[in-house]
């Protein structure tokens, strides 16, 4: 394959987008677990909007850049849904992967570390029950955040897209708040790879990749060769009404 200027620029750009993009919500979602105040101490349900709500705000800033996936089982789909290529998936992982580094750097940067009385690890991803149930969970909770994207990126969902920032936010903070308590719910491998490298905690740290890899594989073949409709072969049911309204 011969690389052309263009190509290259294109790489980076697309790097640099997920690399912030992913880094914003790992500063953000990890800061909100920071409980060194007399005055607020975070709980179940705010830590998760945070976690949400910081994927809307990555998909406002990048989402007309890279897509932002900021989650590299959402960059598998994007593989099985033909949306980017190998190489350039690779691309984007290796940026998810700085930029969780990277935004995880920073949260330590901003609290005392003697405040941490974890001993997992602060903001590591960690079992909540026996490992069978927590990876039964992770892979449900990732199964159905890949149904949301692909909901999303479907052809017949194309005029409908301007809640997509929130629409993939609320999903997160949903999944995570009734996921977290049973498998950490991260759905997320970057997301749990920084604090798991930073701490050097790897404690069953291979539920967070192989739970979200396999439910990404699972619910995207099950929706792309199964739910999935090419606009030209078939008109959604929103898109059939609208068009029947337009003819009267």
């Amino acid at each position: 394959m011969i690389l052309n200027q263009d190509k290259i620029k294109n790489w980076l750009v697309l790097f640099f987008a997920e690399l912030l993009g992913t880094g914003i919500l790992v500063f953000i979602g990890c800061l909100s677990c920071v409980d060194q105040f007399e005055h607020f101490h975070p709980t179940h349900l705010t830590i998760c909007l945070a976690f949400g709500l910081s994927v809307m705000i990555a998909i406002n800033c990048f989402g007309c850049v890279s897509g932002a996936h900021i989650n590299p089982v959402v960059t598998l789909t994007a593989i099985i849904y033909k949306l980017v290529d190998i190489p350039t998936a690779i691309i984007y992982v290796i940026g998810q992967m700085i930029g969780a580094l990277l935004g995880y750097w920073l949260v330590r940067l901003s609290i005392i570390d003697e405040l941490i009385s974890d001993p997992k690890g602060f903001c590591v991803s960690h079992p909540g029950l026996d490992v069978g149930r927590s990876f039964v969970v992770e892979f449900m909770i990732t199964f159905m955040l890949i149904f949301v994207v692909c909901g999303v990126w479907d052809p017949r969902n194309k005029n409908h897209h301007d809640s997509a920032p929130l629409r993939f936010g609320l999903a997160v903070a949903i999944l995570a708040f009734i996921g977290g308590p049973f498998g950490g719910g991260s759905m997320n491998p970057a997301r749990s790879f920084a604090p798991a490298i930073y701490n050097w905690n790897w404690d069953y740290h291979w539920i967070y990749w192989v739970a979200p890899t396999s439910a990404s594989l699972v619910a995207s073949f099950i929706f792309r060769y199964g739910f999935h409709k090419d606009p030209e072969k078939t008109n959604s049911l929103v898109d059939n009404e609208v068009k029947s309204k337009e003819d009267a």
